[in-house]
Formats: C-alpha cells, structure tokens, sequence
C-alpha cells in the first residue's frame, strides 16, 4: 500500500516573533509538495493563530499538547479549544511530555480519546529510553495498548485520523539517531503489533514517521527504508534544513 509522507516540525519551547517571521518566508517561498508530501508545524502555543494566519496553507498548522476537557485548569489548553479555533492536529505522548510532566501511558490515553471525539488529528508518540533498549518492544506494546485504547480499538473511522511518531528517547536532541536498519526494525515492529491488535488494513495504512535527530543529510537515507513513512523533526524544523528533509523525502517519491 502506498502511504502519503509525513513530515512534522515541533518547536517546542522555541521561537520569537523575528525568528518565526523569517522562517515562515523562507517556507512559504519554496515549491509545493502537498500532493506527494502532508507537512505539518508545531509551534508554542502562543503563536499557534499568528502561524496559521502566516503560514501557507497547504501546511497543517497543530497544537503540541492538549487537555482533556476545558474547566479549571489554569495554563491549558483543551481539544475542544483547539477545536474551536481550527486547530486540526494535536502531538500527544511527546517523551518530554511523559517524563518531565509525568504523563502516562494512561494520560494519553484519554488525551487521544478526548482529541478524537473533538474532531482532532493526533500525532502520537512512542519510543523507549536508553536503559530500555533491550526491553524494547515491550515498552513500545505498553505505549501502543495504550493509543489503541484511546483511538477506541479497531474502529477503522478513527484510525485514519493518526499518525504514530516513533521517538527512541536516547535520539531526541542529542545528535545520536538510530540507524536507519535501527529504526526500519522498530516501524517494523509497530506495524506488526498493529496488524495482531487491531487489523491488517489500519497496520497498511498507518504512517509510522520517524523522530530523533532527523537532518537534512540523514533523512535521505532513513526513508529509504518500507517502513518509514516520514519524520517528526525537533531543532531541524527551526532552520532552513527543514526544507532540505521535505525535498528528499519529495524527490524519493517522484522517482
């Protein structure tokens, strides 16, 4: 089956008005991949509706986290908010939101459950850390019960509205990044879990992306692989290099 890439930008805590302003022409200058390529950026919260005022539009514009439900819950954000203002992607179980937060697998659980119902898309977000490599894909079966859960079984309707970003821990803003027969073992492996635990078709069709360092000039290589259907990038999508990984990811699907 072929899959559409995906390419995410999470900004995290980063960005100022000038630097934003920049990039977003630099964005918006370059060549249309939106018929081989779904693009996707993530800023701070506070300049989610300035972005989606500036950026083009054939990007997806998405929230980094998101609430359960709106209420006394001073410095959130909830999905019906999100929802409300046209948001339409939503990251949730980001590592750093798992350990500095404490998020669980529980959590995110019904964070998924709860963007889902609101009419958002979800980026999800596996990975085990670096004491957990052995254990592997045990702790990537407990993450993924856990989005299963969320996403509500095997109800086709709502799978089409995920894409699963598979994050080892130990790769994320430390300039180490899985190689890429590495990473093709552990898309592999969810996309096998999935096809036991909810059905063949949602395993075909789920974009599995790939985050942890992701450059310019390793991108090339880890898309070459089946299983990798595209990437979540960190401190590549604040810099012009960002374009660099769309156009490798463009040029390998026009071949």
């Amino acid at each position: 089956m072929t899959r559409k890439p995906f390419i995410g930008g999470n900004w995290k805590n980063n960005g100022t008005n000038d630097s934003i302003s920049t990039l977003v022409n630099q964005f918006n200058d370059n060549k249309d991949v939106s018929t081989t390529v779904d693009v996707m950026i993530a800023p701070t919260a506070l300049h989610l509706i300035g972005l989606k005022n500036t950026l083009r539009k054939d990007w997806i514009v998405a929230a980094q986290n998101g609430e359960i439900k709106s209420g006394a819950f001073t410095g959130e954000i909830s999905m019906d908010i999100l929802s409300d203002s046209n948001v339409s992607h939503v990251i949730l179980g980001h590592s750093e939101r798992r350990t500095i937060y404490h998020e669980s697998d529980d959590i995110i659980s019904k964070k998924i459950q709860a963007a889902l119902k609101s009419g958002l898309s979800v980026v999800a977000c596996i990975g085990e850390k670096l004491e957990e490599m052995d254990s592997r894909d045990v702790v990537l079966s407990k993450q993924l019960d856990a989005i299963i859960k969320g996403v509500g079984g095997s109800d086709e309707k709502n799978w089409v509205h995920v894409v699963i970003a598979y994050e080892p821990v130990w790769a994320i803003g430390t300039g180490k990044t899985a190689t890429p027969q590495l990473a093709e073992s552990a898309h592999s492996f969810i996309r096998s879990y999935l096809s036991k635990q909810v059905s063949s078709s949602v395993a075909d069709s789920m974009r599995i992306i790939y985050g942890g360092s992701v450059k310019g000039e390793n991108s090339e290589e880890l898309f070459k692989e089946p299983n990798i259907d595209g990437f979540l990038v960190g401190g590549a999508s604040l810099k012009p290099d960002f374009l660099n990984i769309i156009d490798n990811v463009h040029k390998q699907c026009k071949l």
